[in-house]
């Protein structure tokens, strides 16, 4: 459904989502697109040539999405571990708009990389070290080459997207030395860019979904969206899941929000901020995927999402 003026918040803004071609990156950029902006949409799949993820979705799959939003789309092939591609990405936002109001660092591409549940000695080195790269190197040089321009109007928005919440992550081992530190990386990154942003008009935060519906984890299920509820019996805590789209109504929410910067340098998560703005996932629910992952998930208890969607 194409929305209306009146309810497009973020008409006249610009985004650019990094790392949109699939999962929390195109519901990200669907959103921003239903909210009015113009958005960005990079990734290294595209109707020519695939990633080395050699899946089928394409960032002009995602700008398609986000036209048919409401809002404009804009697919450019862009590999972020190239600082020269960055730079002539954030060069051609400037020439077509002369500002960039939220960026989105969700380039990440390393579910092929960790190894589950493997000691820091075992893991492969080499997977281990480029799934750094690719978590952590890629947002920064994208912060590099875009926060200047980001800055030219007050109250931009920079949004790292992550894997838990900082209060999580703290106290829990993430599946591998590699995977627990390229995402306590982001988190701790966003929190340094709020401290140089904040002073400077301009707001950082790090964001997590839930346990998110993506491509591929529906494919590694053996499911589809229509169909989420059959794994369920297979993995009964697959109940508190959520699709890509409450995740983007999240950055939405934030980026229309004039009193944003109060989160500026928190560590947030989907459902946390659903419950601040009263924003919904597609099915009407409010999945508190965190909060059912202290109290229920990893307390032992029997899979039950009742009290946490």
């Amino acid at each position: 459904m194409t929305h209306q003026r009146g309810d497009q918040p973020l008409q006249g803004k610009v985004a650019l989502v990094a790392g949109a071609t699939r999962g929390a990156g195109r519901g990200i950029a669907v959103e921003l697109g239903a909210a009015g902006a113009a958005v960005y949409c990079t990734g290294r799949s595209t109707a020519g040539a695939r990633s080395d993820y050699d899946r089928p979705e394409t960032i002009e799959q995602t700008a398609a999405l986000v036209d048919e939003a409401g809002g404009e789309g804009v697919a450019v092939r862009v590999d972020h571990l190239e600082p020269a591609q960055v730079r002539e990405l954030v060069a051609r936002i400037e020439a077509d708009h002369g500002r960039l109001d939220v960026l989105v660092n969700d380039v990440w591409g390393g579910e092929k990389l960790f190894e589950w549940d493997t000691p820091l000695w075992e893991h492969d080195l080499d997977n281990g070290l480029r799934l750094l790269r690719l978590a952590l190197d890629t947002h920064l040089i994208t912060s590099h080459a875009a926060l200047p321009l980001l800055l030219r109007e007050p109250g931009g928005l920079v949004v790292e997207m992550t894997d838990g919440t900082a209060d999580y992550n703290g106290s829990t081992y993430r599946n591998s030395a590699f995977y627990d530190l390229a995402k306590s990386a982001v988190l701790r990154l966003a929190f340094v860019q709020a401290h140089e942003l904040g002073p400077r008009g301009a707001t950082a935060v790090a964001l997590t979904p839930g346990w998110l519906r993506s491509e591929m984890m529906l494919d590694a299920f053996g499911v589809t969206e229509a169909t989420w509820r059959d794994a369920l019996e297979r993995v009964p805590h697959f109940g508190i899941s959520e699709t890509p789209r409450f995740v983007g109504r999240a950055v939405a929410a934030l980026a229309a929000d004039p009193q944003a910067a109060r989160f500026n340098g928190a560590s947030l998560s989907s459902g946390g901020l659903a419950q601040e703005y009263g924003f919904t996932d597609l099915d009407g629910s409010r999945p508190d995927a965190w909060r059912y992952m202290v109290e229920v998930q990893d307390a032992g208890r029997p899979a039950d999402a009742t009290g946490y969607r």
